[in-house]
């Protein structure tokens, strides 16, 4: 009984790794831990070969079928960017998009504004192919563009599918299966500071406008995608990493804007991640969304309707750890509705974590049935993601290849950016 109780504990993990080879010390562990995932970073990465030889040994010690997650979004967030080639920002190609296919088209910035009374862009408008490209999927159930708009450049679209399946090709090439993209945050001023680029747009339909197709160019390679963070940080000042943002948005603000990208998007995000941020404005609280069940159950769940795989945010993060200690953290999450915790680096508190699921689970039986069940879930969901193994090495003149249609999209990209006085103000 308690092995099984370890076992689910464990399989509700993805962790990070030292280095770019296993130790003794890790490979201990990890055999002990049994995770359901590994997530690398540029640390963990030096080429191809060294990357798919780290993720087979590590592997093989999680569960079946686990998560090989990454972090490539483009621009400041690309884990692959010195291994195989800098990609654009999300935001770099949701403007250049927008630019080839539909300059001239909208109203300027002076003839059109938001019903709330602010200035809105060209970008910011919703397209009419919003709800068309909804209606048609591929033969595998993902996610697809009508046909006479796929891969089309003069179309706004091409350019997010491009990079998706760049970006799948990619990550595939280095043995992984998941990538943590696309961000679904808007791109409002109280972030600018710390979202960067990361956002593609200032309103929802621009993101869902750049999140489809990208999500579809890595369906079409068999790569999962992650829509984060939910339920948003758009309205927050405060880096999650190091503090807790408080969002004071109304729950109205946050249902018509921000949520907007994954009740769009919903049955196309294979997986959701939730922030450490906190919405005082909310039923919500001041409580970090992800170990809020009104967040995760009532509102992601039950009044949205997602019912695909709900991921923590990295726990060793401040946004969590200032506000619970980890071993809180690990339960609070579960018991609000996560299905699987990201723990990036220190196995100290991967252990801390662990231990602290398989104690509550023996303290309490709802909580250790609460654990089987969650772990047989995400066990059949791992099967039916990656039942197809791990992809095939590319040879070196592939490689090659893809660094080079890489390099050209990126100077593609970066031809087409909006001059100064046509980006948003």
């Amino acid at each position: 009984m308690k092995e099984n109780l370890r076992r689910a504990a464990g399989s509700l993990l993805v962790v990070g790794l030292g280095g770019a080879e296993l130790t003794n010390l890790e490979r201990a562990w990890l055999k002990l831990v049994r995770p359901g995932g590994i997530i690398l970073f540029r640390r963990n990465i030096e080429e191809a070969r060294q990357t798919r030889a780290l993720l087979g040994e590590a592997s093989c010690l999680c569960s079946a079928h686990s998560f090989r997650c990454v972090d490539v979004e483009g621009g400041a967030v690309d884990r692959l960017r010195d291994a195989l080639a800098p990609m654009p920002s999300a935001q770099a190609v949701a403007r250049a998009a927008l630019r080839r296919g539909w300059d001239g088209r909208f109203p300027t910035l002076s003839q059109t504004t938001r019903k709330d009374g602010a200035p809105s862009s060209s970008w910011e408008v919703r397209s009419p192919t919003l709800s068309a490209a909804a209606a048609t999927t591929q033969k595998d159930g993902a996610p697809s563009l009508p046909r006479s708009q796929d891969r089309d450049l003069g179309h706004p679209n091409g350019l997010a599918s491009e990079q998706g399946e760049l970006i799948g090709r990619g990550v595939k090439a280095f043995g992984f299966n998941t990538t943590l993209a696309p961000v679904l945050d808007l791109a409002l001023p109280a972030s600018a500071a710390v979202m960067g680029t990361r956002a593609a747009a200032a309103t929802a339909a621009g993101v869902v406008e750049y999140a489809r197709p990208f999500l579809a160019g890595l369906g079409k390679y068999g790569v999962v995608g992650c829509g984060k963070h939910f339920p948003g940080l758009g309205g927050g000042a405060l880096d999650s990493h190091l503090e807790t943002p408080a969002i004071r948005r109304s729950c109205g603000d946050l249902w018509r804007e921000d949520l907007a990208p994954y009740r769009e998007l919903r049955g196309e995000l294979p997986m959701v991640m939730v922030s450490h941020a906190a919405y005082p404005d909310t039923p919500g609280k001041d409580r970090p969304a992800s170990v809020s069940h009104y967040w995760i159950t009532s509102m992601l769940r039950k009044r949205i309707g997602y019912r695909g795989i709900v991921f923590s945010d990295d726990l060793e993060m401040g946004g969590i750890l200032k506000f619970m200690p980890i071993e809180e953290a690990a339960v609070a999450a579960i018991q609000a509705g996560m299905d699987l915790l990201e723990i990036c680096h220190s196995p100290e508190l991967i252990l801390r974590a662990y231990e602290a699921l398989v104690a509550e689970g023996e303290r309490s039986e709802a909580f250790g049935r609460l654990l089987a069940a969650r772990a047989a879930r995400m066990a059949r969901q791992r099967g039916k993601l990656f039942a197809g193994g791990v992809a095939s090495a590319l040879s070196a003149r592939q490689f090659e290849a893809l660094r080079a249609r890489i390099l050209r999209f990126s100077k593609t990209v970066e031809k087409s950016q909006p001059t100064a006085e046509a980006q948003p103000a």
